[in-house]
């Protein structure tokens, strides 16, 4: 096996995504393997630089985890040829820019979503993108998560015969800050900083639905903003300007209905924070992010509805577990490996800037819909 490196610059790695998820999880993950291996069977080694606007920060990042490079200046590490690939973890309100000046450097860039605040600058990256000829991927990671990858061989198995609907629950309860302090960043519930449930979780929705079942052809959605004063992380009260949940009916390609609820006002009772009813003339599954659960219509049983007499009949019982036959990896460190390989030897990615831009148009039409109390129509989205 031959062995070479590959640069990558890191920008944001020491925020919470950042850190746990592309750092630690999937840069570190794959450098500790020995790199990602190609289709030849030789390995590429990778090499981060972390970059931020703390220097204290990631020189200890750096010297937690035996990295060699850091730096404030990110103009720097864009124009020095050793870093091939540039990597984006910041708030969506400074990703334009910094993705902007990475075009326009020639890297190749993968980054989180949403891709820009507006579908506009979306779309714009994705042309910007394809009139420098570089390479770039966007974060799809619900897709590799095992849960969804169970469906995914449902569905293409045929067990589902003609898919009906998608039923999805998403959400949890994140403490106000004043007696607990709030598991999410405050900025999440102000829309001047780009806070808001529809535009954190409507492009993970995009790219979920448009890849195991259709494209989003509409959208009806209504927002609220349940919780209107919360505590930040100095301990200050301030006002939520920014929607903290949404619930939303989405037309799909081939007929099929999706309905979503996304919350961070709700207690959860359900075995995972996200799930899924897929049901279909031959069968219907129940995922989460690591469960999967049938039921085949032969198994199908018979209820019958009576409000007079209580019902004792064990409904979960009815439902097969779908077995764990192989092993799941990180999806974060999955996609990333797959982001490398298209890099290094042109394998295929499908989710790019364009992909990216659609996730934004969805958030941005959801508001609207939200807004206005239409349902919207989504147009094809291309460059």
């Amino acid at each position: 096996m031959s062995e070479s490196t590959i640069g990558i610059i890191m920008n944001g790695a020491s925020g919470r995504m950042g850190y746990r998820q592309h750092l630690l999880r999937s840069i570190l993950a794959i450098r500790e393997q020995g790199g990602v291996l190609l289709s030849d069977g030789s390995r590429v080694q990778v090499e981060p630089i972390l970059v931020g606007r703390s220097e204290a920060k990631l020189k200890e990042l750096a010297e937690r985890h035996d990295i060699a490079d850091y730096t404030t200046d990110l103009d720097a590490a864009l124009a020095d040829d050793h870093w091939q690939i540039y990597a984006d973890f910041l708030v969506t309100k400074a990703r334009v820019p910094a993705l902007k000046k990475a075009i326009a450097a020639g890297k190749a860039i993968y980054t989180e979503k949403p891709t820009a605040e507006s579908f506009e600058d979306a779309l714009e990256l994705a042309r910007l993108a394809k009139e420098a000829g570089i390479k770039n991927g966007v974060v799809h990671d619900k897709l590799y998560l095992p849960g969804l990858r169970k469906l995914k061989r449902l569905i293409d198995s045929g067990f589902f015969g003609r898919i009906l609907s998608v039923r999805g629950e998403f959400g949890y309860w994140v403490f106000e800050g004043d007696w607990q302090p709030a598991q999410r960043p405050s900025w999440n519930y102000r829309s001047e900083d780009g806070g808001g449930i529809i535009v954190d979780m409507f492009p993970h929705w995009n790219y979920v639905l448009e890849n195991l079942f259709g494209r989003v052809k509409t959208v009806y959605a209504q927002t609220a903003t349940e919780i209107p004063e919360r505590v930040d992380e100095n301990g200050d009260a301030y006002t939520a300007t920014a929607d903290d949940a949404a619930y939303a009916v989405f037309q799909l390609d081939g007929g099929v209905t999706a309905q979503l609820n996304s919350s961070w006002t709700t207690r959860v009772n359900r075995d995972e924070l996200v799930e899924f009813q897929v049901d279909g003339t031959h069968g219907s599954a129940v995922v989460g992010l690591f469960g999967c659960k049938i039921q085949p219509r032969n198994a199908t049983p018979k209820p019958v509805w009576n409000p007079d007499i209580p019902d004792t009949h064990d409904y979960d019982a009815d439902w097969i577990e779908v077995p764990d036959n192989e092993v799941f990896e990180n999806g974060f460190k999955v996609q990333w490996e797959e982001f490398l390989r298209h890099v290094l030897e042109d394998a295929p990615n499908e989710y790019d800037f364009l992909s990216g831009a659609r996730g934004v148009l969805l958030a941005e039409e959801g508001l609207k819909s939200a807004a206005s109390g239409q349902r919207i129509e989504l147009p094809a989205v291309s460059i």
